[in-house]
């Protein structure tokens, strides 16, 4: 344990985008291989905009890391937060306790809220849109978004009390987690159910990506799936009847365009249906 936390103390950038790479390649050769869906579609272009708007989440929490390490080391010297308040514990307790918490406030309540509050939901809809999910789709996030996101990280490691290198060992944990989740891939369905009573597996969260009311409000996790079954928001749907993409925007003049994309938060908003 102590030399995981000293590793992601000092994690060197060139690492964290290593990891980012590498999962992107591994997951495409995985879901090329062996996959969920057979799309007809060009997949270098379709990755070319999702690899964009990657690039442009990288910048942002690039420019603003500044602000989650100066909030984290604010938590730690004033003694402030979830887990600064808690007993001696175990280390290793300690650390899943803190992810768990991360996994809540910063991603289950950010993603949750991004549906529920219009305003969020016009930046978020550009994650929903893709119609042909892969593991690319994964950072396909808005600027506006990723701003978004950036701040309910902060708000998280604020309320937790999350050390730096914690905050690191989550992200990295996310990233894989993500590509995970969003590559086309075919698991067999009892190691998939399986996996959703732990983690969020890549069924789980397909659903989440139906293009249809209430599937597109549901498996918000992360990383974990326990939020979802503890709060209330888990579904389930047979893989073979997922249908990707949002109901208001399936034209690909629209979602397969990246002018456009970054235009829909200030075009005018289009209501769900209920499937």
């Amino acid at each position: 344990m102590d030399e995981i936390i000293s590793y992601f103390s000092t994690i060197p950038s060139s690492h964290r985008s290593l990891i980012l790479v590498s999962g992107i390649t591994f997951f495409w050769l995985i879901e090329n291989t062996f996959p969920l869906f057979k799309f007809s579609y060009k997949k270098w272009n379709h990755a070319g905009i999702n690899f964009f708007l990657t690039l442009t989440t990288i910048i942002i929490n690039f420019v603003l890391a500044f602000v989650l390490l100066k909030t984290a080391d604010w938590a730690i010297k004033n003694n402030f937060g979830i887990l600064q308040w808690l007993p001696e514990i175990p280390l290793w307790l300690y650390t899943i306790i803190g992810l768990l918490l991360l996994d809540l406030i910063g991603a289950y309540l950010a993603h949750f809220t991004q549906h529920k509050i219009k305003f969020l939901w016009r930046f978020h809809l550009i994650h929903h849109t893709d119609t042909w999910i892969d593991t690319t789709s994964g950072n396909r996030h808005h600027p506006g978004e990723s701003i978004i996101r950036f701040i309910f990280t902060t708000f998280g490691v604020l309320i937790v009390g999350s050390p730096m290198w914690m905050v690191f060992l989550y992200q990295t944990l996310s990233v894989i987690s993500t590509q995970f989740t969003h590559a086309n891939i075919s698991l067999p369905d009892k190691v998939d159910s399986f996996l959703s009573y732990f983690i969020v597996s890549p069924n789980m969260h397909k659903i989440h990506h139906h293009y249809v009311l209430p599937y597109t409000d549901s498996n918000y996790g992360n990383i974990f799936s326990v939020w979802d079954r503890l709060f209330g928001t888990f579904m389930t749907l047979p893989k073979e009847k997922i249908i990707y993409g949002v109901d208001t925007h399936m034209n690909p003049e629209e979602h397969n365009n990246l002018k456009n994309l970054l235009q829909i938060p200030f075009q005018k908003q289009r209501s769900q249906k209920n499937g």
